[in-house]
């Protein structure tokens, strides 16, 4: 039987879903629990599908390029009882996969996410930022999206990530999830001592200044929903 299903949103991390396979694979070396690992290939055009094929994980297709969608995706095709999104280009550790697991089987808790540290060292506002974000996720109990746990059936229950939202889809999750767990005498929890570790790669990627303002725009009303407006998600082309 397979307790817990890792899912892996992926969208064009040719570069990055390697090492993110190893790292989930190493989290789960020393657990007794029984898991499967899916990769959900976001319609990339690079390899990262024969990638974690060739990392012998199983590979589902989305074809909309949509996180919410994604995730869900994901969610349909998992085994598990218990639900643990990762992000593509974000490293777990074996205490905090193991902590979000214990939480779960223990009844008392419905789900939750963790506190982010990142890859590059931060100044400014970036830093100030990060600070700010883990002070209020686990005050307010809200999950980043780069790491989220919570039982199928919950997620099942709530109707999983709102697919209207192109950013922020967590935000709302993390609500309904709170909802379902009072009604429940339950917790959703925050793990704080054991933090993810996420790229900062759009700091090398946009200015400040361009970060700043998506985080500003994100402030307006239904400005989550609209793709155009998401931009710092979306948008790579610049890359190429």
């Amino acid at each position: 039987m397979i307790t817990y299903s890792i899912i892996v949103p992926a969208w064009n991390e040719s570069e990055c879903i390697e090492n993110t396979l190893a790292a989930i694979e190493g989290a789960r070396s020393s657990l007794p629990q029984s898991g499967e690992v899916l990769v959900v290939d976001n319609n990339s055009t690079d390899d990262t599908a024969n990638k974690a094929q060739a990392a012998g994980v199983k590979v589902v297709f989305e074809p909309v390029n949509q996180i919410a969608k994604a995730r869900n995706t994901g969610a349909r095709a998992a085994q598990g009882q218990y639900l643990v999104f990762v992000d593509a280009d974000t490293h777990i550790s074996a205490q905090l996969l193991n902590t979000a697991l214990s939480n779960l089987q223990n009844g008392r808790v419905i789900g939750g996410g963790a506190t982010v540290a990142f890859d590059q060292q931060l100044s400014g506002f970036a830093k100030w930022l990060v600070r700010f974000w883990n002070w209020w996720s686990v005050r307010s109990r809200t999950a980043a999206g780069c790491f989220i746990y919570c039982t199928k059936q919950a997620f099942d229950d709530v109707g999983g990530f709102d697919e209207k939202q192109f950013v922020a889809e967590e935000l709302y999750l993390s609500r309904q999830l709170r909802k379902y767990a009072k009604k429940r005498g339950q917790k959703f929890s925050v793990i704080a001592q054991y933090p993810v570790l996420s790229s900062a790669r759009k700091k090398d990627w946009y200015s400040t200044g361009r970060i700043a303002w998506q985080v500003l725009i994100l402030l307006i009303p239904g400005a989550s929903r609209s793709r155009k407006l998401c931009g710092v998600w979306y948008d790579r082309s610049h890359l190429e």
